[in-house]
């Protein structure tokens, strides 16, 4: 057990003890004692109890005492607020031969399943959080107890893994393959979507739910009952139904390929196929099947990159590259928004909710004023509805709202947002106007996803306090915030924006004031490469579809529907008039913008997209037509080329921020680890720059 080392160059491992402790049973209604076993890191819940090599070990030893004790039962339970958050994945990046991998995923196996296979009951306390590995110990157990502040999950999937120490075989027989698609498929689909505690308790994870105060307490008191025989638990047999697990595999593929545009995702593919075997395959058949899975995907790129991109989202939401010092940043007391239309208004709203300070939102006429009001109070009270905030939190934040025509009401902001038309000359004149009403200190800050914030800036008797501040849209659900310096922006004004992006538990990355920042300045390259292959004469369904091996959100004309013509346009022309001819201009989307086509697609009687008539009869293609794979490696090639003028132009500092940006800006999958992994992988950064982004072992294998 002890012989599984870490690889080299692995961090050193964080050890979760495993104490064993004898609990008389006698006082909750059952002779003889309990063994409890602990997990427990020895750190607060900020750093989770986590199984590597010697936590595995450490918990062998511990239900080696307990197998050997006098105990009637064995239990195992974690530190306050947390279970265990699963297998530590700091050394699979270290991983160099597939032996290695297999070996981790059958020691987890050879621990985990002793409380299977115990000739004691065993039970598991779930008190706090239980991911991954976390979640499949307390599978192994005959039994389970869940707080009802608890949250579960097998997010393997998500992290282009497989659960790989039992939840893939043991689930699907416990709670059937409809739900065990539900957890390990769809949920890890859904952005990761956890189950809370009812959810557990209702697809049958949870045998029941007790309140955390004395949830420890009931626990021992739910082993008693079932130990003397006063509380039954029946298991349905879900192995004989043929027809519903070739259902449910059904439904989760048709969501694989929905949420991956048809590509093939390598770990979605796996679990789904660990789903269909459990119903015939023993337990011992599917660990194997598990080991050998989980080991293939360890030692490939695609999960190399979807682990880079993990640890650098978690480490992007604690750290902001090139931040001054937060004690710089001033105090912000009211919030000013300039414009009421829909991101007008959803700014509003997220500054009220997360900063809760008073929030004015103004336009050029009550009317607006008014239906911008009616939209955040509305949003309000639906969330009062889901019962996500009580009416008294939600009245609270109503009387800081207010409205007004006269942009005299920002005197005495201290942070004041515009969000009016993307025009400069109009955003020229607002800071003018704004400089002259609101105090010295006041920022000025401007949503902007394509003007140049040094320009709007221009004239001003305080430029420095001047910073772009772009939101993507929707407001509420995109992470990432970019914060764009100017040459003049001074670091008060950008420690109280990153301060503020904070409150409103945003990712944010530093951009240099450039056209388009990162996120559409790379959207536009790309989706320009697109319509520029329409235009040639591609037909647009070939070209359309020229992504979709990446596994994207979605495709590039869906992309276009989402974002507008007239917004597509305009940033295309920006760049355009700023960095030259590669931003061309197509005549397809100005006839587009023209005729007042609002989207390439259209749905159909029975939902389905199928295109615009309207919009086909627009396109005059030429002669010229391209394979959707030539028009994959010259859209490739395109983002190759700005990428690596954008890090020669110090738009950002490092190849990661352009990750992060492509990750959370647009939704790009972790697969790709933003892109620029992906770009390496495919040999298209050395064919178009001559190099690679990342170093061999950052987002690859080594």
């Amino acid at each position: 057990m002890g012989d599984l080392k870490l690889p080299e160059g692995a961090p050193e491992e964080v050890v979760t003890a495993a104490r064993v402790r004898e609990i008389d049973l006698a006082p909750f209604g059952h002779t003889g004692t309990l063994s409890l076993i602990t997990l427990d890191n020895d750190f607060d819940h900020n750093r989770p109890n986590t199984f590597g090599p010697n936590s595995l070990a450490a918990l062998n030893d511990a239900i080696t005492v307990a197998e050997t004790s006098s105990s009637v039962a064995i239990a195992i339970t974690g530190k306050p607020f947390i279970f265990a958050a699963g297998a530590d994945l700091s050394g699979i990046s270290f991983l160099s031969d597939i032996k290695q991998a297999q070996a981790i995923g059958k020691l987890g196996h050879d621990v985990f399943r002793r409380f299977g296979e115990s000739k004691k009951p065993t039970f598991a306390f779930v008190n706090g959080l239980a991911l991954g590995g976390g979640l499949e110990v307390a599978l192994h157990c005959n039994y389970r107890s869940v707080a009802s502040t608890a949250f579960t999950g097998l997010p393997e999937v998500f992290l282009g893994l497989v659960p790989g120490w039992g939840g893939a075989t043991i689930l699907p027989k416990l709670i059937g393959p409809a739900n065990a698609v539900q957890v390990i498929i769809l949920n890890a689909l859904n952005n990761n979507t956890m189950l809370k505690a009812k959810d557990a308790l209702a697809l049958g994870v949870a045998d029941v739910v007790f309140e955390p105060a004395d949830f420890l307490e009931n626990s021992i008191k739910f082993a008693a009952a079932v130990l003397n025989g006063s509380k039954k638990i029946e298991r349905a047999d879900h192995t004989k139904d043929e027809t519903a697990w070739n259902q449910a595999i059904a439904v989760g593929k048709a969501a694989v390929t929905k949420k991956y545009g048809g590509a093939e995702i390598p770990q979605a593919t796996k679990a789904l196929n660990l789903i269909a075997a459990a119903r015939t395959n023993s337990l011992s058949a599917g660990f194997d099947a598990e080991d050998a899975e989980l080991a293939d995907l360890a030692m490939s790129n695609p999960l190399r990159a979807s682990l880079y991109a993990f640890n650098l989202i978690q480490k992007k939401r604690k750290k902001v590259e090139g931040a001054p010092k937060p004690a710089l940043a001033r105090k912000v007391t009211k919030v000013g928004v300039v414009g009421a239309g829909l991101m007008a208004s959803q700014l509003a709203l997220i500054m009220l909710r997360n900063l809760k300070v008073p929030v004015v939102i103004t336009d050029l006429d009550q009317e607006r004023v008014d239906k911008g009001l009616a939209y955040i109070r509305g949003e309000l009270a639906k969330l009062v509805e889901k019962k996500r905030m009580s009416a008294e939190a939600a009245a609270r934040l109503g009387s800081l709202v207010s409205g007004s025509t006269d942009k005299a009401i920002f005197a005495d902001a201290s942070f004041v947002i515009e969000a009016i038309f993307e025009e400069l000359e109009l955003k020229q004149k607002l800071f003018k106007e704004l400089e002259k009403i609101v105090s010295v200190e006041c920022i000025l800050a401007t949503n902007t996803s394509s003007l140049s914030v040094t320009k709007m800036s221009e004239g001003l008797a305080n430029p420095e306090r001047v910073i772009g501040f772009h939101f993507f849209n929707p407001v509420a659900v995109m992470p990432l915030l970019e914060i764009a310096r100017t040459p003049a922006t001074d670091d008060a004004t950008t420690a109280t924006a990153v301060n503020i992006g904070k409150e409103l538990k945003k990712t944010m990355v530093i951009v240099k004031d450039s056209p388009a920042f990162v996120v559409n300045r790379l959207l536009t390259r790309f989706m320009g490469e697109i319509t520029d292959a329409i235009d040639e004469g591609t037909a647009p369904d070939v070209a359309d579809a020229a992504m979709k091996p990446l596994g994207l959100p979605m495709t590039s004309l869906e992309l276009l529907g989402l974002v507008g013509p007239g917004v597509a346009l305009h940033v295309a022309e920006t760049l355009h008039k700023n960095l030259g001819d590669r931003y061309r201009i197509s005549p397809t989307m100005q006839a587009f913008v023209a005729q007042g086509i609002k989207t390439f697609y259209i749905k159909d009687d029975k939902g389905a997209l199928i295109p615009n008539p309207a919009a086909l009869a627009l396109i005059k293609g030429g002669s010229k037509a391209s394979t959707s794979e030539e028009v994959r490696i010259r859209a490739l090639k395109a983002l190759a080329s700005e990428a690596k003028m954008m890090l020669d132009e110090g738009v950002v500092s490092t190849a990661a921020e352009i990750d992060i940006c492509m990750l959370l800006g647009c939704g790009w999958p972790l697969h790709l680890g933003g892109i620029l992994p992906y770009l390496d992988r495919e040999g298209i950064s050395s064919e178009v720059t001559g190099q690679v982004f990342h170093p061999a072992g950052v987002a690859s294998l080594a």
